[in-house]
């Protein structure tokens, strides 16, 4: 834990991690060099060679798009990252949509206890919920646990738990409610 009380996410030195915080990087910041990316990078504690990020780079099909203010920045291909916006960052409307389409007819229940919340699904649909919240960007979330029909979201904070338990069920009942009315 740092001093912040908010816990640091540690990655082990494999290809494979260093791809994901790649792409985790080119989702929650506007990276227009390579020279950025690699300090972003290095605060995190991967130290990557140009040659290496390059190749990662070409790997992860990334690409310099324009931002809406004009300026280029590196984003991921939309047909292999797991969002589709086609901007460097998502914004939170944006990740509402995503999710809610996906889960409307997923989750049966949420609760919270402490800094878990625990989602019900339909039988065998719990690793597929898990895997669309674990792809999104979501401030709060460390990560999800997941078995035939329950997942386990870990949370920061006990506060932030319950915040996440409210909006799940909030996205998850959208497109519910339009077709109750229909």
């Amino acid at each position: 834990m740092r001093g912040d009380n908010t816990p640091s996410l540690q990655r082990p030195a494999t290809r494979a991690a260093r791809l994901s915080a790649i792409e985790q990087a080119l989702l929650t910041h506007v990276v227009t060099s390579q020279s950025q990316l690699s300090g972003i990078l290095a605060s995190q504690g991967i130290e990557v060679t140009q040659a290496t990020l390059s190749r990662d780079l070409d790997e992860i099909n990334a690409t310099k798009v324009r931002t809406s203010d004009g300026s280029m920045a590196y984003a991921i291909a939309a047909s292999t990252r797991h969002t589709t916006s086609d901007t460097p960052t998502v914004s939170g409307t944006k990740i509402e949509q995503q999710m809610s389409r996906v889960l409307s007819g997923l989750v049966t229940s949420v609760a919270a206890a402490r800094n878990l919340v625990v989602v019900h699904t339909p039988s065998g649909a719990a690793q597929y919920v898990a895997s669309v919240i674990d792809k999104q960007p979501i401030d709060g979330i460390l990560g999800t646990i997941a078995g035939d029909d329950t997942v386990m979201m870990i949370c920061t904070e006990d506060d932030v738990a319950q915040q996440r338990a409210d909006w799940l069920l909030s996205v998850a009942s959208q497109n519910r409610d339009k077709t109750d009315r229909a």
